[in-house]
């Protein structure tokens, strides 16, 4: 079996920064095992796989559509080129007042005695999301050291599926200026830390978007690759994420 398979750094211009993901062309349907064991293989937080809607689709054949439709298991994916970039069409999941004593065990464990100024959960995605103190910077959340490790055996009820944390931004002074930044931990399935991803701002840019009053959001998430997001809410309840998108590795799969 030989595949084409790709490795691109998703949310960045530049390559080594923003979310690496592997992506995997298939000709053929392959069973979840063989899923599992290719992205196993990969290492990295996501590994997609793309296969033919029709025996007669080309993958070598140039696609000239500005937008293209995945069929996936979350249901339809959107995407277009908008620019330099790419726009992903992706619904905004509101969140609701969290009780702090419902959940104090998981952040006290997650973060120590980091001051909390709001908490939020999302029901649709089983989302925590954590807004630290205004008092804090964007330097402070990038070298917050956030524990893993035990939270599995804290929430084990199966109510929270990732952890959000937070920030507001600050004005750009000689540096770019965002309105949020964030960090994102998923350690319920298998992910310690996404370095970028577009599952959680479609929580955070609803909490934002009440917050601050603004429609249109510059958001950074503060992994150790960093990523930079434009998010444009829409008003049928839907949200556009854009980044940028460079691909580090092309070649071929044998097993």
């Amino acid at each position: 079996m030989k595949l084409p398979i790709f490795i691109a750094d998703a949310f960045t211009a530049k390559a080594f920064y923003g979310n690496p993901a592997a992506v995997c062309l298939l000709e053929n349907k392959l069973d979840e095992d063989m899923h599992q064991k290719i992205a196993r293989e990969m290492n990295l937080s996501e590994t997609a796989f793309i296969r033919k809607l029709h025996p007669t689709d080309d993958f070598t054949q140039k696609n000239v559509n500005s937008a293209l439709t995945f069929v996936t298991l979350s249901g339809e994916l959107k995407a277009r080129k908008a620019g330099d970039g790419i726009v992903l069409d992706l619904p905004l999941y509101p969140a609701q007042p969290q009780d702090f004593h419902e959940v104090k065990d998981l952040i006290k464990t997650a973060i120590g005695d980091t001051l909390v100024q709001d908490i939020r959960y999302s029901p649709d995605t089983r989302k925590l999301l954590v807004r630290l103190s205004d008092t804090y910077d964007r330097s402070f959340l990038e070298k917050l050291k956030v524990n893993t490790q035990n939270l599995l055996q804290v929430e084990n009820t199966g109510k929270v599926k990732g952890l959000i944390l937070t920030l507001k931004g600050q004005p750009g002074g000689q540096t770019q200026a965002f309105d949020f930044y964030s960090r994102y931990f998923a350690p319920w399935v298998g992910v310690a830390e996404d370095p970028v991803t577009g599952s959680a701002h479609t929580v955070l840019s609803s909490y934002w978007s009440q917050q601050l009053g603004k429609k249109d959001m510059h958001a950074f998430q503060c992994s150790c690759r960093g990523g930079q997001l434009e998010i444009s809410l829409r008003s049928d309840g839907r949200v556009d994420i854009r980044g940028g998108a460079a691909v580090v590795l092309e070649g071929t799969l044998t097993a």
